[in-house]
């Protein structure tokens, strides 16, 4: 594809303003149906895990991440690009097929008792194996190419994957999900769908000792407590950014040296949003917008930036509809590039259960206001959860902020012992979505109309999530919580039942050494 075909089919899907999964459908049927057959080209999936758009190409302030920004400026960056979960198993159990989480009954985090998908549905790597891909998964790690293992059509590489992938799903899977971990194991000449995963973002942050970044220079949120421990885990997180960084050049060289570049069209996105306060396990910006940068030398415009809005399950459509193998009726993904482009006026977010915390909470978010909508509204934000008191100081400064009567205007509303039904942010206005809009006069058309959309999305896709769940499952993890949460402090040397106070003086400890 050239980028003047290129260029035309996104001026043919922008003709498209879509609501529902059905009018998604009708319109990629006007704008050319499946797209034209071409060389199979490779698939490549870089997942980084817990992060937020915080790189410099996107604005990221202080951060170094000259990889991603390179691979930004060969292709196409997406600026509202968003996962339809805020947390990893079921969010991945949505991209990975192409399907809500709440639709296929994969929307709680983690689920012991896992069930088989729909009829119908199935794996993105499955489809692609089906269409004689070699498909693999692997976390990022090198080690030393085995034999037989060489690239077939390339010198050796300098490093092969040598763990599994991340395949935190919700759903019971059977039979062999992938081929293997490297796609130099694949046949001569044989395509391949890769995923590689990177877990430095996630929680316990690592630090980069070649670009530290000061945290006295940091700039956190409003709903944040302006302190140096919490400045100096933002930037810790910064800092796992940047490690992150030189993972991903270092694959983005072996494509290059493998001379796969230009037959490769290559994904960076994130799993869920950044592991801080109000981020993961939340559906506010923080938990749910992540990067995107899709790259395919000569047929994706070079060092654009789209608007457009994309929700994680586009990018299973999206690859399936660029490499040629059609797109499935059943998937409610579409694509987001290419012949059949589909314009979205919104995408919609979902959490439920996360560990041993039952919850569940929808939000539905346009280019400018975002809506959120809590089913348990006699409950906090900040519901115990072991998970969030393990690794987040954050909450624990303002827990003791709290009984202090220290709380700011932005962050007092986090802190309350309830929450509200329904929230409205303008996030052109309000970007750190503390001044909730739902009591405004003149935001009730907008509240009204977006309420609206989220009930016809409830119904159209079948949200399971107001079926409760067996108890069973909730007592397993809670089990499991507690046990982690005993061995956790046990390695802390910290008693099970530590106050606030004296866990703040822990991670002030811990993390400033005073």
């Amino acid at each position: 594809m050239t980028r003047r075909d290129f260029l035309c089919f996104a001026s043919l899907g922008a003709a498209t303003a879509v609501i529902g999964t059905r009018a998604l459908r009708e319109a990629q049927a006007s704008a050319g149906g499946a797209p034209k057959p071409m060389a199979s080209p490779n698939v490549l999936w870089l997942i980084a895990e817990d992060v937020c758009p915080d790189m410099a190409c996107y604005g990221g302030q202080l951060v170094k991440t000259p990889n991603i920004d390179r691979l930004a400026t060969q292709g196409t960056r997406y600026d509202n690009a968003f996962i339809t979960a805020p947390v990893c198993s079921p969010a991945r159990s949505a991209f990975f097929t192409g399907m809500y989480q709440t639709t296929i009954g994969a929307h709680q985090h983690r689920t012991r008792d896992k069930k088989p998908l729909p009829k119908g549905v199935v794996t993105i790597a499955d489809r692609f194996r089906s269409g004689g891909y070699f498909v693999t998964n692997a976390t990022f790690s090198k080690g030393k190419p085995k034999a037989g293992a060489e690239a077939p059509d390339a010198a050796t590489p300098e490093f092969v994957f040598t763990r599994n992938g991340k395949m935190d799903w919700n759903f019971k899977y059977k039979g062999k999900a992938f081929d293997g971990q490297d796609w130099s194991q694949r046949k001569p000449g044989q395509p391949f769908f890769s995923a590689v995963n990177f877990h430095y973002t996630h929680r316990t942050f690592a630090r980069d000792p070649e670009n530290p970044i000061d945290p006295d220079k940091v700039k956190v949120p409003s709903c944040y407590p302006d302190t140096p421990l919490a400045r100096r885990d933002w930037a810790d997180y910064l800092e796992s950014v940047q490690l992150l960084d030189k993972q991903v050049g270092e694959v983005l060289k072996r494509v290059d040296d493998e001379g796969l570049t230009d037959s490769t069209i290559v994904f960076f996105v994130g799993d869920n949003g950044r592991p801080h306060v109000r981020g993961k396990q939340w559906l506010y910006e923080g938990g749910i917008h992540v990067p995107m940068i899709v790259r395919w030398p000569g047929h994706i415009q070079a060092g654009a930036v789209s608007d457009d809005m994309v929700s994680s399950i586009d990018w299973a459509a999206t690859s399936l509809s660029l490499a040629g193998l059609g797109v499935p009726k059943i998937m409610q993904g579409v694509p987001c590039l290419g012949q059949a482009v589909v314009k979205r006026e919104f995408i919609v977010a979902a959490r439920d259960r996360c560990d041993e915390t039952f919850d569940r909470i929808r939000c539905l978010r346009t280019k400018r206001y975002k809506y959120i909508r809590n089913f348990y509204p006699n409950r906090p934000y900040t519901q115990t959860n072991i998970y969030k008191r393990q690794h987040y100081p954050e909450l624990i400064e303002l827990a003791v902020l709290q009984a202090e009567g220290k709380l700011t205007d932005a962050q007092k509303p986090f802190m309350a012992d309830r929450r509200p039904a329904e929230e409205l942010y303008d996030l052109q206005t309000d970007p750190d979505e503390v001044k909730n809009l739902v009591a405004e006069t003149a935001c009730k058309p907008i509240l009204e109309e977006l309420r609206a959309k989220l009930d016809k999305w409830i119904r159209d896709t079948g949200d399971k999530g107001g079926t409760p769940e067996s108890p069973i499952e909730a007592e397993v993890e809670t089990r499991n919580m507690k046990r982690k949460w005993l061995s956790t402090m046990k390695k802390r040397n910290l008693p099970a039942d530590i106050s606030n106070v004296d866990y703040l003086k822990w991670w002030k400890q811990h993390m400033l050494g005073k």
